[in-house]
């Protein structure tokens, strides 16, 4: 187990939360993660380790974490996923062609927040979905195939 893990489930029990051998792998899987993951992956995961895992346990799992600040959410093109809230300051973009992911930094994508912010007195939190769109090997295809 991480430590980051370990400081997890010590929140976890700070608020009085069982630890259960599900929960334990859910949350080992979760921290454990490079960048991105979803709900069902990280079922899929967890039941190679302890079999019969629900997926309304993973649900829950993700909520709870979600709700003491230790995860945050995206929605992509596939569904949400999750990733660490530490990791979670920038914008996605998604291919929607292809399904090739990028991103663009918190300091990037200011100007964009800013002229929402202008335009409509909005403040967004672009880190909550993906900016939908071509990439640009999708882009130079589509501009072959028309010519």
């Amino acid at each position: 187990m991480t430590s980051a893990s370990d400081s997890v489930l010590e929140l976890l029990r700070s608020r009085g939360l069982r630890m259960t051998p599900q929960r334990r792998a859910i949350i080992t899987e979760i921290m454990t993660a490079e960048g991105h993951i979803s709900p069902t992956a990280i079922a899929q995961r967890v039941q190679k380790r302890v079999p019969g895992v629900n997926p309304s346990t993973v649900y829950r799992t993700l909520g709870v974490l979600e709700d003491l600040g230790v995860l945050a959410h995206a929605h992509l093109e596939s569904g949400p996923e999750y990733h660490r809230r530490s990791d979670s300051q920038h914008v996605h973009l998604t291919c929607s062609r292809c399904g090739a992911e990028d991103s663009l930094s918190m300091n990037e994508a200011e100007r964009l927040e800013q002229l929402i912010v202008r335009h409509h007195g909005f403040s967004p939190d672009l880190t909550h979905f993906a900016i939908s769109g071509l990439c640009a090997q999708c882009q130079k295809k589509e501009r072959r195939l028309s010519s």
